[in-house]
């Protein structure tokens, strides 16, 4: 085996564990954030912007970084991202105040950018017929990610303080930059085109105001001015921003490209997914932490909830390479249809069944199934349809789309848990539970109509999503033997 065979083996490994660390630090703050308000002092509206800005960097900074690596390559870029997850880790380990932790979310936002970045090193670096499973394994890791750091979290508060949780995220990161620096080769990518500065600036702007509006509308309320105002904002700079994109000649997000059938199929079931997991987590976690004595939840800890979630982990993992092998054989479509529907399932078996801790766990299972089927088809359906060296900027927003669809999500089931509340002691007001099975009603059915977009296009070719016919070769195989094997 040539040394090149070699090191792509690592590449996918250390890809993996990049995105998986990412996820990891990215949710793990969701089980804390009732202790960091306390130990901080600082009021509830207040410590939510712990969330606010990590997402508003993710998002900002996803599409730059990952049109960057298309013109310039992705393993410069991927230090960058990773590196700040690391440095992030590192800051909220030093703690010690909000405004510390603030700034150590927002730079471990880079982190949003790992995973475009790292499904074009996929397509780049990987032989052709490892690069369908190697996209979904990378992309199922985002869910198993998530899962991962809800029960790690509690793992750790069980026996340390908040700061140990930024701290478990800094090692995974630091392990993560390691193997990439060491594994992931230096792509010999120079592409035309310049950053386009502009389109990013406007990028960032109408992003900005949109996340801002939705994560705080709960605390301002809908209908105040500051929210209103943002909205307002939010529309007409997308407007100017789609107007510039079009004009100028080296754009940082080409929107012909967003326009293509099967790239805004998979957009818009990248929102829904999105909306459907990070609102579940948010209301599988409060639902299970609500005391039994309210007459439904189960008064569980931070921990004890984060393995009833546990299964969503499991289940996104066990999916990635069922996914691509349904992807290998007959295209992206039925993955991402299945990915809809198990989410919906699983989501909806809480509609009707909430009274036991296993109805939870099977639940949480089947959601992770779907996002793992959905996760793992989203990036073939991107890749099969768009160049490759426009294979991280178009990967970039779709994962910028998710992050936007999780911000929503987040935002709508928590308007509806606020919006029906009964009090259950003196001065004390929890979600009544017609609020929870009316917030899984709404997010099982977005999730449905996840499974119904992919009906709406023809499915891209799959013949699209290759690599060069160099990377078989560094394999010992023969390019013209490989294809015939494919065919």
């Amino acid at each position: 085996m040539s040394h090149q065979a070699r090191r792509s083996r690592g590449v996918l490994p250390a890809l993996v564990l990049s995105v998986l660390a990412f996820s990891l630090v990215q949710t793990s703050v969701v089980p804390i954030l009732p202790t960091l308000q306390k130990n901080l002092n600082v009021a509830g509206s207040g410590i939510t912007w712990l969330m606010t800005a990590n997402l508003l960097s993710a998002a900002v900074l996803t599409p730059l970084l990952a049109r960057i690596g298309d013109l310039r390559g992705r393993k410069p870029m991927l230090v960058v991202a990773i590196g700040g997850v690391l440095v992030g880790g590192v800051l909220g380990g030093i703690g010690g105040s909000f405004g510390m932790l603030l700034i150590a979310r927002i730079v471990a936002g880079t982190g949003g950018a790992i995973l475009p970045l790292a499904v074009a090193v996929v397509r780049d670096e990987l032989p052709r017929r490892k690069v369908t499973g190697g996209v979904a394994m990378v992309s199922a890791a985002l869910g198993v990610g998530s899962g991962l750091g809800l029960v790690a979290t509690g793992v750790v508060m069980e026996h340390f303080s908040y700061e140990s949780v930024f701290w478990m995220g800094a090692v995974l990161a630091a392990v993560a930059f390691a193997l990439v620096l060491w594994l992931v080769p230096h792509d010999p990518i120079k592409a035309e085109g310049k950053a386009d500065p502009l389109g990013a600036l406007l990028l960032a702007g109408w992003l900005s105001a949109l996340l801002i509006a939705v994560s705080q509308g709960n605390d301002w309320g809908w209908g105040s001015t500051r929210t209103l105002g943002l909205f307002v904002v939010a529309a007409v700079v997308l407007v100017l921003w789609v107007v510039v994109e079009r004009r100028v000649a080296s754009p940082l997000v080409d929107i012909a490209m967003l326009a293509k059938p099967a790239v805004a199929v998979t957009n818009t079931a990248g929102v829904l997914v999105g909306f459907a997991m990070y609102g579940s987590f948010l209301l599988m976690s409060d639902f299970t932490q609500t005391p039994k004595a309210v007459g439904y939840g189960f008064g569980a800890s931070v921990l004890a909830s984060g393995w009833m979630l546990f299964p969503s982990a499991v289940g996104s993992f066990a999916a990635a390479p069922v996914g691509a092998a349904l992807i290998k054989r007959g295209g992206p479509r039925l993955p991402l249809v299945l990915g809809g529907a198990f989410t919906a399932v699983g989501l909806g078996l809480l509609i009707f069944a909430h009274s036991s801790s296993w109805h939870v766990v099977v639940a949480s299972g089947v959601m992770g199934v779907g996002v793992g089927m959905a996760y793992a088809a989203m990036p073939a359906y991107i890749n099969a349809s768009v160049p490759v060296q426009q294979s991280g900027i178009a990967n970039g927003m779709n994962a910028v789309l998710r992050t936007v669809g999780g911000a929503v999500g987040t935002a709508v089931i928590g308007a509806v848990l606020t919006g029906n509340m009964k009090q259950v002691a003196p001065g004390v007001k929890l979600p009544a539970i017609d609020a929870y099975t009316h917030a899984f009603l709404i997010a099982s059915v977005l999730a449905l109509v996840a499974a119904v977009v992919p009906f709406l296009v023809k499915a891209p070719r799959m013949s699209a999503m290759t690599t060069p016919d160099t990377n078989d070769a560094a394999e010992g195989m023969e390019p013209k033997a490989m294809a015939g094997a494919n065919a």
